[in-house]
């Protein structure tokens, strides 16, 4: 059994998750005269704006993630556990976890910091995750990649032209940047990378199918901006379905219902056959959400994401902060009304340091002050070249897209890699793709459960990727 760190004098603040919230939370008590316990159920940070490229095959999975204890080698007033929480004791101030299936000891907290983060929401349909699986982690990067790869696999065996062809449709649903980004990569190497490597098969003749509920692309963004998405995705051969919305999906394909005709109130419903679909439609918050609520009364919104005051606390419960994808925060800048903090990275490592911060005057007997978001606009990679940036100024909206758009995500997204081994390892790889199409990490390291084709019987091995 695990036992938890010693007592000791000083306050102890314990972080539930190490994600970009509860990185920056623990980052930003370096120094202080406290104790910090930092938990989290895997030992690594993951970069996961760019956990696509994983999913692709476009870069490997130690330029986006790193590991969790490495971080914070330097910093002697963090203790980092490797577990899943599975309780908070609100009235005792104990977090319960489990380590390998094992119970461990409680840890208590004086000031607790919930950053879980988010996971898949199929809306009520938990068994589509069977045949779509979304990208939160990178066990989820890790599986869309071999399907991605054994599909065009099982296409090269399949001497049935219908069948081939199933394979051969690649659907990702939600059309926001992770389903932008996703679709753009995915007909880049269909048209790019895997032309010459197959002898049965054309790779450019797959086709990579985005569906959208919306009426538009980037919902986020502005209309200009989506539509110019819009634009540069269908120029890499991407087929893009707005109004398009999924009612059932099985080991077949998928069934879409999308309106009749304009104005009409009558639907269409179609199935699209295929074997290989990525889902980025859906976010919910971490079960924990659900779990707070019950444990202190307090409010949680249809995500299942946390209502807290305007300093990031619970009410109530001024010990217990909640950041991140869990919470349903607001910005509060003085002489407006307060707006809604977007589930972005940017906001959830804002918030780390507001509650860090806001941590240390109430230790020092100050007034805790209210939440500012502070919005930097956002961005988009739709494929090689293109992209769509919009930016706040002080002058205004700075919106642009195109080539210039691309170096511009590109560095931004280098910039914020963790470490500068990632930093570098990032940038040549991306230097290498750019001139040779080239994308090295497609490896799968185990084919258990490899889809069976009609020529030849399904291969099975104990190994897992």
């Amino acid at each position: 059994m695990t036992t938890s760190p010693a007592r000791s004098p000083r306050p102890r603040v314990v972080i539930i998750g190490c994600g970009f919230g509860g990185l920056e939370a623990a980052r930003a008590l370096r120094g202080a005269a406290l104790d910090v316990t930092l938990i989290d159920k895997t030992n690594h940070h993951l970069f996961q704006p760019l956990l696509y490229q994983v999913a692709t095959a476009g870069l490997s999975a130690p330029a986006i993630a790193a590991p969790i204890r490495h971080l914070f080698r330097q910093q002697s007033n963090v203790t980092t556990l490797l577990g899943e929480v599975t309780r908070i004791d609100v009235a005792a101030r104990t977090v319960h976890q489990k380590d390998g299936g094992h119970a461990s000891e409680p840890l208590h907290y004086d000031h607790l910091i919930v950053a879980a983060g988010a996971t898949h929401s199929y809306f009520g349909q938990d068994a589509w995750a069977t045949h779509a699986p979304g990208l939160k982690t990178l066990d989820d990067a890790f599986e869309v990649r071999r399907r991605i790869l054994l599909a065009f696999e099982a296409a090269e065996k399949e001497p049935d032209p219908a069948r081939r062809a199933d394979w051969l449709n690649f659907v990702v649903v939600g059309a926001g940047p992770t389903g932008v980004e996703m679709a753009g990569t995915l007909a880049e190497i269909a048209r790019h990378t895997l032309p010459g490597e197959f002898r049965h098969i054309d790779p450019a003749s797959a086709k990579i199918i985005l569906l959208e509920g919306g009426t538009r692309v980037l919902q986020a963004m502005p209309e200009a901006l989506s539509q110019r998405a819009k634009e540069q995705l269908e120029k890499l051969g991407v087929e893009v379905r707005l109004h398009a919305r999924v009612t059932a999906i099985d080991g077949d394909g998928l069934v879409v219902e999308s309106p009749s005709g304009a104005g009409s109130e009558s639907a269409n419903s179609y199935q699209i056959k295929s074997k290989c679909i990525v889902w980025a439609a859906g976010v919910a918050a971490s079960p924990l959400g659900r779990h707070l609520a019950e444990a202190t009364g307090c409010a949680t919104d249809r995500a299942g994401r946390v209502a807290v005051a305007p300093d990031l606390s619970l009410p109530g419960h001024p010990e217990i902060s909640v950041i991140g994808d869990l919470a349903a925060a607001k910005s509060h800048v003085p002489g407006q009304e307060p707006t809604a903090v977007p589930g972005v990275s940017p906001g959830a490592k804002q918030m780390g340091r507001a509650v860090a911060a806001n941590i240390l005057r109430r230790l020092s007997g100050q007034a805790t002050q209210p939440f500012r978001y502070r919005d930097y606009g956002n961005l988009a990679t739709i494929g090689r070249n293109s992209a769509v940036v919009d930016l706040t100024s002080p002058a205004g909206p700075v919106r642009f897209s195109g080539y210039f758009a691309w170096l511009f995500w590109l560095f931004a997204h280098v910039y914020f890699l963790i470490g500068f081994r990632n930093r570098l390892v990032v940038l040549l790889d991306w230097a290498w793709a750019y001139w040779s199409f080239a994308r090295y990490a497609r490896v799968v390291t185990g084919i258990e459960g490899q889809p069976s084709v009609t020529a030849v019987p399904a291969v099975k091995a104990d190994a897992r990727p």
